[in-house]
């Protein structure tokens, strides 16, 4: 018979966990990895101290690694993918014809649909804002647009594709964590995605700016682009390629290595680059272009299989704690008490979405407040019938998208570094942001929506 643990040696476990990460991470600004890695093994010190031995933690730490298995295979061909697509022209070529919709009486709604597209097509919400996003708060310092007005359309931008791409790391996450397919979590995402972009259009534009603006760095990235690469449309045919693929809901590996196969013919072809060593040295290791232009090389200059090797590490750890969380049962103990009084499934989301803003609160840390809610909630949600696409919704609108408003927020610190604006100054005009989660609480708590997020309604 397994050993049950009880709720008080549950609450010792939480508050060390939650204690060491806040320590760590906001007061020593450390990275995640070694204080996961410290927290886990303090995890398992513990757990032994209260009687589990130690083949019973060591079964658990496996079973959360095995559910790593897939997104560290999904974003190790991510990488791959972003630096075929760099090699070939496809992001190049996207982003030439993006600059054009650029309109002066528009910028803020350009900035939002500009980095839109960069960051769908990169999966990366950190490439868009340090490349691409601080051309825009270059245009604007030099223009009179608002720097807070600036930063906020480029950080929505940004984190669309963050949330949305099939690239993104955290878009992967969310539905490992909770149990489903990928483009199950990106479809259900629509219902909280679209109001919320279309509200946040509106909002840019309406948003003062100024009535004349000096293109002249755009068109010199242009210049750049067009000398550095062969920009035709058959340099889209793997993007295109990959919606086909999407569209005809094909497992997301087969998916992405169409992509590669694709990019690589268009190097042949298009780029008229045929050497195989040189496909093999960017699929590792990342693109290197020899453009000069500092804007357009830090763009194109990316990708590779090592350079996901962070966020593998990170979720490889981060797993291996949640392992131990899962099937160790302090979850269960934990929060038996604390959702056994909830009777509504709608307060079930609001405890969810409430809980992945806590952890990021408190630790900074988005995956994080992906992985803990999901593994504290996952087994309600079953239990109570409320679909798990609901869930990963929840924990991608309220965890991935609520850490660039928090100062200390991993995302927060770099985008306020990066564009030079101070979170509580841009947080206002990050309206995307702070939507989705109010937009994915409307779909629990309001009965004509409910049947959405609630399976029925109640």
């Amino acid at each position: 018979m397994e050993r049950q643990l009880s709720f008080s040696k549950s609450i010792i476990l939480i508050v060390f966990i939650l204690a060491l990460l806040f320590v760590s991470i906001f007061l020593l600004k450390a990275e995640p990895h070694l204080p996961l890695l410290a927290t886990t093994v303090g995890t398992a010190a513990l757990l032994r101290l209260f009687g589990f031995s130690w083949k019973k933690l060591e079964s658990a730490i496996i079973q959360g690694i095995q559910t790593a298995i897939m997104p560290i295979l999904i974003l190790s061909l991510i990488g791959i993918l972003i630096a075929v697509w760099m090699m070939s022209g496809t992001v190049p070529t996207i982003l030439y014809y993006g600059m054009d919709y650029i309109e002066p009486h528009y910028f803020a709604v350009s900035a939002l649909y500009v980095t839109i597209v960069v960051s769908m097509f990169t999966g990366s919400s950190f490439t868009t804002v340090s490349t691409v996003g601080v051309a825009f708060m270059g245009i604007a310092a030099t223009t009179g647009v608002s720097p807070t007005l600036a930063a906020g359309a480029v950080i929505c931008g940004a984190c669309f594709g963050d949330k949305m791409s099939p690239l993104s790391d955290t878009t992967n996450f969310a539905p490992a964590v909770a149990g489903i397919s990928l483009f199950t979590h990106i479809g259900n995402m629509v219902y909280t995605t679209v109001p919320a972009l279309i509200v946040t259009t509106v909002f840019f534009l309406f948003a003062p700016t100024t009535d004349s603006l000096d293109l002249s760095s755009i068109e010199q990235m242009k210049v750049a682009l067009n000398d550095g690469f062969q920009l035709h449309w058959l340099t889209l045919i793997s993007p295109l390629a990959v919606i086909a693929c999407s569209i005809k809901r094909l497992p997301i590996l087969p998916t992405l290595i169409v992509g590669i196969v694709t990019g690589l013919m268009v190097t042949a072809f298009v780029q008229q680059q045929t050497a195989i060593d040189v496909w093999f040295s960017v699929m590792q290791s990342g693109y290197k272009s020899t453009i000069t232009n500092e804007i357009v090389a830090s763009i194109v200059n990316r990708g590779g299989l090592q350079s996901m090797m962070w966020s593998v590490s990170l979720i490889l750890i981060a797993l291996s704690l949640g392992g131990l969380l899962q099937h160790c049962g302090i979850i269960e103990a934990f929060f038996h008490k604390i959702i056994q009084p909830l009777k509504r499934k709608c307060s079930i989301v609001l405890m969810t979405g409430a809980s992945s803003i806590a952890v990021n609160g408190m630790t900074g840390e988005q995956y994080l407040s992906i992985l803990l809610p999901g593994q504290m909630f996952k087994e309600e949600y079953a239990r109570r019938g409320i679909p798990a696409k609901t869930l990963s919704r929840t924990l991608e609108d309220c965890g991935t998208l609520v850490n660039p408003l928090i100062p200390w927020g991993v995302s927060g610190a770099f985008f306020a570094a990066t564009l030079g604006v101070p979170v509580v100054e841009y947080a206002p005009y990050a309206v995307f942001l702070w939507l989705s989660p109010l937009f994915t609480f409307a779909y629990a708590f309001i009965p004509r929506l409910q049947r959405n997020s609630l399976g029925r309604e109640t």
